[in-house]
């Protein structure tokens, strides 16, 4: 294997130039840069990376933890993750934490140890074993919150208006005449499912129709929202319109519907959350809210580097846009009420 004393006597240079050619080209002399780089060819040679490690201290890596890889709404973020990292000169290493709070505490330790540059976490808790690093550096620990936002964590994140978005949702179904609207939240130890549930409440109030609320709380999922939207048109014969937390829930009250002899949107409008790809192909297709996953992966990666850069003296949120997108799954309730009986 050739070593930079190869290139160096190949090139007829001193193996600090074949260092500066391979990592700041622009402050060589273009032929003598030309020279070492037909060397470099020609020898085969590939730069020690352990070594250079060493010398910078820089694994040039970042470590990404999503709270459920099988989520296609966090596969769009972390794709955006990827793409500006690897613009940077950024290997991703991706964890899946699973909800698992010992599972977080493991890739925190990894950070500790300087396995890689920065951590961005997309979930809504910060592991312990990084609280430390966080209260010592304040604003320049190299961690990142991304999709989340909680001002207690103490860390800078990129994510949409959750409240405002919920209360966009909700405003399109009153607007449209439902009264009795069934709310399928994600779990509410999560800052984004509180925010979110604060908007449906807030809609609800400012129109003064809190009691035409039905809540029920599940995870994120096709099953979950299949379970609870079941048991609320079991409990609530007049219930004509669903507002889900995430699209995959919004799959799963659609099924629900369908096992009642319903249909969408005739008898019960839905609405989602995140408006991931399969959202579009539904049957109908979702109205939802557009969150932009490949920007919020990008927004998280800047966020990254400018405390990585020494750019960052103070906590950064950086607030997307969303987007109400409105498809086929939202229409008009039926003037008849008491269509179905409660389930015995």
């Amino acid at each position: 294997m050739a070593t930079i004393q190869d290139v160096a006597r190949s090139a007829g240079v001193s193996t600090a130039t074949v260092s500066r050619v391979l990592s700041a080209p622009e402050r060589v002399a273009d032929a003598t840069r030309r020279r070492v780089m037909t060397a470099v060819t020609a020898l085969g040679y590939a730069p020690n990376q352990a070594a250079k490690m060493l010398r910078t201290l820089r694994t040039e890596k970042i470590l990404v933890t999503v709270p459920d890889i099988s989520n296609p709404f966090f596969s769009q973020v972390i794709r955006g993750v990827e793409q500006a990292a690897q613009a940077a000169g950024y290997s991703v290493l991706l964890g899946d934490t699973r909800h698992e709070a010992d599972r977080e505490e493991r890739f925190g330790e990894m950070l500790r140890r300087k396995e890689a540059d920065g951590l961005i976490f997309l979930g809504h808790r910060l592991p312990d074993s990084l609280a430390d690093m966080v209260r010592a550096m304040g604003p320049r620990a190299p961690i990142v919150n991304g999709c989340e936002f909680s001002p207690e964590l103490e860390v800078s994140s990129a994510h949409i208006d959750n409240e405002r978005a919920a209360a966009e949702a909700m405003e399109h179904l009153y607007a449209l005449g439902h009264h009795r609207i069934g709310v399928l939240t994600g779990p509410l130890a999560s800052p984004i499912c509180r925010d979110r549930l604060a908007g449906v409440h807030r809609a609800a109030q400012a129109r003064g129709l809190a009691e035409g609320l039905q809540v029920e709380t599940g995870d994120f999922s096709i099953e979950s929202g299949l379970t609870q939207a079941l048991a609320l048109l079991d409990q609530t014969p007049n219930l004509s319109a669903f507002f889900c937390f995430s699209d995959e829930m919004a799959m799963g009250a659609l099924e629900a519907v369908r096992a009642h002899g319903l249909s969408c949107p005739g008898d019960v409008s839905i609405v989602g959350f995140d408006d991931i790809r399969y959202a579009r192909h539904l049957d109908p297709p979702l109205t939802t809210i557009g969150q932009p996953m490949d920007e919020i992966g990008h927004s998280t990666v800047r966020l990254l580097l400018d405390i990585l850069g020494g750019r960052t003296e103070a906590l950064q949120q950086v607030t997307l846009p969303h987007t109400l997108v409105l498809r086929a799954s939202t229409a008009a309730p039926r003037i008849a009420t008491g269509r179905r009986p409660a389930a015995t």
